[in-house]
């Protein structure tokens, strides 16, 4: 250390000479070696190649892998650089045999560079093959040679070679050429895509041919003779023929390759994918695409989800179909109108909020709330059907009156608790048409919003009955990201795990809709808990399925919105939904969740909490919030005589001879339409003429509605037609009479229809029964 520092005292400029010197070496190689754009790859779980967007200056280059496959390595280092591992980055017996030749014949031969100094000119693109520049390259060499492993100049050499036309790198000449993975290569294609490098122009398809096979059979001989292979090998290595014409890189996911290179451009992305599905169900897609494009339907897009991981395991964003059709529109996450798959949602709230059990009965009559009139799909009423059987049936009636009974503000707070992203106005501009399609949203979020519904079943029932702070959380389709569920806690999170468990039960029973159509893919042996959608128009159709493992989603329809006859969900989107999951593993079914649930009786008849009225009961589990709803309204106990014909009491008939008796009884509305369903139902009978006090007597208008404008369209002979008008009475027996703006017009018995011939305008019409009850309703007549 004295020593130095008397040097330098003494030799002050030759010091200074050498730290500059030092510092430029040290500073001489740039920190970046290669700044090139390179492709966007993703990767499926297993670290399969799924696909590949060509980088920026139109060449096929992967970002650096520094994995250098075993056979190219020991290829490539045979054919350019033996010396690799011993040298200090240039060979100076190499480069004095190179110097020696090229002098002999007056022109550059041979140019004596070590993987080092080719790692060195790759980075300096465009700098002329001089001397001089071999200096600055053998200088750089040694430098790098400080800085980084050997193993990492290889991979630096082997991502950055050129191997003819538009590509580069090791990995995608492997794919390009040979249409695999270059690990999975043999010793014949190493040896292969070693020599071209050196002269990459002799790759073209037909041009060449016997040039690079020389080169290739004598890097094969070189290997033998070294005992690298065996002579078998060898021979079989010999017989394989050289590639003829680049192949297309794999497509498996184009969609989510175009998502992942909006954040992660020119980046190498492990996906969640599962590939044997992602195949799968690119297979299934194409399959149904072929059939519905016959009826101009061109467009359909499948989400597969991990429940447990939350991750994405198939995600295919469109059919193979062309431009014309938009077949790179990634329609996973575009908004489309819902349909019916928000239903469950709205169920699940009611369920949760202890508006009602699973089996209430709710009302299925023509209704209408202002101008808004919905219909189900086959245009008929049940008069009342239990709310699972609504639900799964998906009949449009009962479910609008049940938003409207559970409140449409109360509703859209649940839904915003979902995240769906695409509810971007407020409850109001919705209305209730809001749980029957007039609201948007799309795959990705409803996909999302059932697996974080299973996952809270799941995480109940396997947790000592708690839930995850964070259960509803986006799910992911990268690799490197694990969903963390958030803390434990005794509270849910939105809704509570017996609602969900009771949902799924009744979506598993999910029947056919109201025709008998496609349905021969139904396999009953899988519990699925799924749903269909059709949105207004026939432009959307959705099927969305769940198992305690895994959640399938379909829309199909046309992107550009078109509507199609045919395009429902049932039809379209669910043959498609059970092909997917016939391609996953069976699942058992959800653990039910008795810490949320209690076991009491049930009115079989009626669904509602049993009264000693109710003549058939059940003991089942229901959601703990369903203990505070009302017991069941319909079973009355009824004072018949005898022979039960007729309804009595002691004003007409000795006490001893009376019997009591529990009846069910629904209003007389749902009763026109549930009798017509139902033909066990019995009416209540009739009160005995000798009878005296109040009656229980009800009526109802079943047309027209209440405020309606209605358009009287005539016959061919040009005479306008009348408008019937319709009642229901609790005693049809009863003579109504009927007034159209206070003026008599006629009288009905048993059967209560009523033919007028109204003027245009506003009328009221006004029905009085023979004990003095009065119903009374606005319409106005147009033209």
């Amino acid at each position: 250390m004295n020593k130095t520092i008397t040097y330098i005292k003494h030799h002050k400029i030759k010091s200074v000479i050498i730290a500059v010197l030092l510092l430029a070496y040290y500073f001489c190689l740039p920190k970046t070696l290669f700044k090139d754009p390179t492709a966007t790859v993703i990767t499926s779980a297993s670290n399969k190649l799924l696909g590949a967007q060509i980088a920026k200056d139109g060449q096929w280059r992967f970002p650096q892998n520094d994995s250098v496959p075993e056979k190219f390595k020991t290829c490539i280092i045979q054919f350019e650089d033996e010396y690799f591992y011993k040298h200090p980055g240039f060979n100076p017996i190499s480069i004095f045999k190179a110097l020696k030749q090229n002098m002999q014949s007056g022109e550059v031969q041979r140019g004596g560079s070590t993987i080092t100094q080719q790692v060195i000119r790759l980075s300096r693109k465009g700098k002329p093959r001089t001397y001089f520049e071999k200096i600055k390259e053998m200088i750089l060499a040694t430098r790098l040679e400080f800085r980084e492993s050997k193993e990492q100049i290889l991979a630096y050499y082997s991502s950055h070679a050129p191997f003819g036309g538009n590509v580069v790198g090791i990995d995608a000449a492997s794919w390009r050429y040979f249409n695999r993975n270059a690990n999975q290569l043999s010793w014949a294609e190493s040896a292969t895509l070693a020599v071209l490098p050196n002269a990459p122009s002799l790759i073209y398809p037909g041009k060449n041919q016997e040039r690079l096979l020389v080169k290739r059979n004598r890097l094969l001989n070189k290997l033998l003779k070294k005992e690298i292979i065996d002579s078998l090998t060898y021979n079989l290595s010999i017989a394989e023929g050289l590639p003829q014409k680049p192949y297309p890189l794999p497509q498996t996911a184009p969609h989510l390759l175009q998502k992942v290179a909006k954040t992660n451009y020119g980046k190498r992305i492990q996906t969640t994918i599962d590939s044997r599905l992602q195949k799968q169900t690119n297979a299934i897609v194409k399959n149904h695409y072929n059939l519905l494009k016959q009826n101009e339907i061109y467009n359909m897009a499948v989400l597969v989800l991990d429940v447990k991981t939350r991750q994405v395991l198939a995600y295919v964003g469109n059919t193979p179909t062309d431009k014309a059709h938009q077949k790179d529109v990634d329609i996973i996450d575009k908004p489309r109108s819902t349909g019916s798959i928000l239903k469950p949602f709205l169920y699940a709230a009611m369920l949760d909020s202890g508006d009602m059990l699973p089996n209430t009965l709710v009302a299925d009559v023509p209704t209408q709330y202002g101008s808004y009139a919905p219909v189900n799909f086959n245009k008929e009423y049940d008069g009342a059907v239990p709310a699972s059987r609504a639900l799964s049936r998906s009949l449009n009636v009962p479910a609008v009156r049940m938003l409207q009974e559970f409140g449409l503000d109360r509703f859209y707070h649940y839904l915003k608790e979902l995240k769906l992203k695409d509810l971007k106005y407020n409850s109001n501009h919705y209305g209730l048409s809001l749980v029957l399609g007039g609201a948007e949203s799309n795959l990705w979020d409803l996909c999302k919003s059932y697996a974080s519904l299973s996952s809270t079943v799941n995480h109940y029932t396997e947790n000592s009955s708690q839930y995850f702070t964070n259960e509803f959380c986006e799910p992911t389709f990268l690799a490197s990201e694990k969903i963390e569920f958030g803390k434990k806690t005794s509270d849910k999170t939105i809704y509570d795990a017996a609602s969900i468990y009771l949902t799924y039960e009744s979506l598993k029973e999910v029947n056919r809709p109201e025709s008998d159509e496609s349905w021969e893919f139904f396999d009953g042996s899988k519990q699925i808990a799924w749903k269909t959608g059709t949105s207004f128009g026939f432009r959307d159709a959705w099927a969305i399925g769940t198992t305690k493992d895994y959640v399938v989603g379909v829309w199909v329809g046309n992107a550009d919105g078109e509507g199609r006859p045919g395009l429902v969900g049932v039809q379209t989107a669910a043959p498609v939904l059970f092909d997917v999951f016939d391609a996953l593993p069976n699942s058992d079914w959800f653990a039910k969740p008795f810490d949320e649930m209690q076991e009491i009786k049930i009115c079989k008849k009626s669904g509602y909490r049993a009264t000693e009225n109710c003549e058939e009961t059940e003991n089942k589990f229901i959601q703990i919030s369903g203990l505070k709803t009302k017991p069941c309204p319909y079973h009355l106990l009824v004072h018949l005589d005898k022979n039960e014909q007729y309804q009595v009491n002691s004003s007409c008939e000795a006490i001893g001879n009376i019997t009591n008796k529990s009846w069910f009884v629904l209003p007389p509305l749902m009763e026109f339409y549930y009798k017509t369903k139902n033909p066990f139902y019995k009416t209540l009978p009739k009160f005995r003429s000798d009878y005296l006090g109040e009656n229980a007597i009800s009526m109802q208008f079943i047309y027209p509605k209440e405020n309606t404008t209605i358009f009287l369209p005539k016959d061919f002979d040009g005479n306008t037609n009348e408008l019937v008008l319709k009642m229901a009475h609790s005693k049809p027996e009863t003579t109504l009479f009927w007034y159209v703006d206070a003026e008599f017009v006629g009288t009905t018995k048993d059967i209560h229809d009523m033919a007028i011939l109204p003027q245009v305008g506003k009328h009221i019409i006004t029905v009085v029964d023979a004990f003095g009850n009065e119903a009374k309703r606005w319409i106005e007549i147009s033209k």
